[in-house]
């Protein structure tokens, strides 16, 4: 047994400008933002598809393309949601001391499209997580702040929740993982982010355990 380190993905490790993922889908697919949340960005489009309805990529942009109305392909798709990330290298230097000091891996609220191609995505998450590591929600069949999400990250790893650390940078999520008995650290700045790391392992050395 040992310490498992869970980190967000966007405006965590990666700048995520969602404006400017929407300036591009409305440039490929000619609807505005009112109208591409109208029709896929809400409970049973999006929303759904983080919590894991779509079983892989596949099924997930025929069913957004239905919806959409515009066919786009896995790539074009992948490289609009990318051409939003910025990689943030203080806060992936935090994940490289994570990883020092136990295991990492990533939980991200996003669909099977983004699950399936992280790697390509956020490539420079695969030096310090491993591509088998690189998880979204849709992995989990729930979407962050519900506790199975939690639950099931914890079953996966076989750790509990006690020598567990999640980070997010969004309140309400980081109050789903501390609801399933987790630490979860409130994300602001990448110093705050490496002392938590620091404090939490100090907190469940060895000799403490």
């Amino acid at each position: 047994m040992g310490l498992l380190f869970v980190f967000d993905m966007d405006d965590v490790l990666y700048d995520y400008d969602w404006r400017i993922r929407m300036a591009g889908l409305t440039r490929l697919t000619g609807l505005d933002v009112a109208e591409l949340r109208r029709r896929w960005w809400h409970d049973d489009g999006e929303w759904a598809a983080e919590a894991g309805r779509w079983p892989d990529g596949a099924s997930y942009l025929a069913d957004w393309t239905a919806a959409v109305g515009t066919a786009l392909s896995a790539e074009e798709w992948l490289a609009n949601r990318g051409s939003a990330m910025t990689p943030r290298p203080a806060s992936l230097a935090a994940v490289k001391r994570a990883s020092e000091l136990g295991r990492v891996t990533l939980l991200t609220n996003n669909g099977p499209l983004v699950g399936e191609n992280l790697a390509t995505l956020a490539p420079d998450l695969v030096p310090l997580f491993g591509v088998e590591h690189l998880k979204a929600s849709s992995h989990y069949g729930a979407r962050k702040p519900d506790p199975r999400v939690f639950e099931g990250v914890l079953r996966a790893y076989d750790e509990p929740a006690e020598h567990t650390f999640f980070a997010d940078d969004l309140p309400v999520n980081v109050e789903g993982a501390r609801s399933v008995g987790i630490a979860a650290h409130l994300y602001r700045d990448p110093d705050a982010l490496l002392r938590a790391i620091e404090d939490f392992a100090a907190d469940h050395s060895p000799r403490d355990s």
